[in-house]
């Protein structure tokens, strides 16, 4: 029997729109893994999937939640598109194809993956998802891993994304972007939010935490997250892990110890750039 949690809260994008704050990462999984996981996921309380084209499981995620006995109303589903389709019409050719896999009608928050500069045509994608989004096929627009500078252009055109979900975690504070977002109005969404590998989870300021809330080291990262405002799609599989991850509404961090996770951020020479990285 599935254990049933409280879903989590849900923030307001700048349309007004509903986005729950935790949701479920599928980075990483077949369409076959996501059937399974999605329709557990959404039977035990979460609300929010996130996937992209580049995942290539989308079509999981519809079978997921079609099983799940959850109504489409009830889950919000976030997807992204390649660089391929960065023209106005090409977002529109992506949006119809991700519906086509998911078999949905429409999608809650669509973006733009990486801004993909060297390609230069990253305005032209978003103007496309402006007009997804008049159209009603989309319920909310946003971007992925794009950089203050990426950002300004938008701005300077007068456009401002619902969401910008970038890698974000205690090791990587990314402020900046933080700051940039908070002065806009843009909900900060962060992807691999427990980190690469466990050497973050196993962070003595991290565990110590996590030992005096009786929590796992993972929840009080994703704690802190939330705590911010922000929202967080940490992936996995397991029953277990994804009962604790979207079980985090019912402590709290103090001041101080929010803090002492605020210091932890360090260089990473490995961390992607989207200057450089993209598809």
């Amino acid at each position: 029997m599935t254990q049933r949690i409280q879903p989590a809260p849900c923030l307001s994008l700048l349309n007004g729109v509903q986005i729950p704050q935790l949701g479920l990462g599928t980075w990483l999984m077949n369409d076959a893994e996501c059937a399974v996981t999605v329709a557990a996921a959404l039977q035990m309380g979460y609300r929010h999937i996130d996937t992209a084209e580049n995942y290539e499981n989308e079509r999981g995620v519809g079978e997921g939640i079609r099983n799940s006995g959850v109504t489409r109303r009830e889950v919000f589903v976030t997807t992204k598109f390649n660089r391929k389709w960065h023209s106005v019409d090409g977002a529109r050719q992506a949006c119809e194809a991700s519906l086509k896999r998911l078999g949905l009608d429409y999608i809650d928050l669509l973006l733009v993956h990486w801004p993909n500069p060297d390609q230069d045509r990253y305005l032209e994608a978003f103007q496309g998802l402006v007009k997804l989004l008049e159209a009603g096929v989309v319920r909310a627009i946003g971007t992925s891993n794009f950089k203050p500078a990426h950002l300004q252009r938008l701005f300077d055109l007068g456009l401002v994304p619902h969401l910008n979900q970038i890698q974000l975690d205690p090791y990587h504070l990314r402020d900046d972007l933080v700051a940039l977002h908070r002065e806009h109005g843009i909900v900060t969404g962060a992807w691999r939010p427990l980190g690469y590998g466990n050497a973050m989870l196993a962070d003595p300021a991290i565990t110590a935490i996590a030992e005096r809330h009786g929590r796992t080291s993972a929840q009080i990262v994703l704690r802190w997250l939330v705590q911010q405002g922000f929202v967080a799609t940490p992936k996995s599989s397991n029953p277990t892990r994804m009962a604790q991850n979207l079980a985090i509404f019912d402590f709290a961090l103090s001041d101080d110890e929010m803090a002492a996770l605020g210091r932890l951020d360090r260089p990473d020479p490995e961390m992607f750039d989207a200057d450089r990285f993209g598809h």
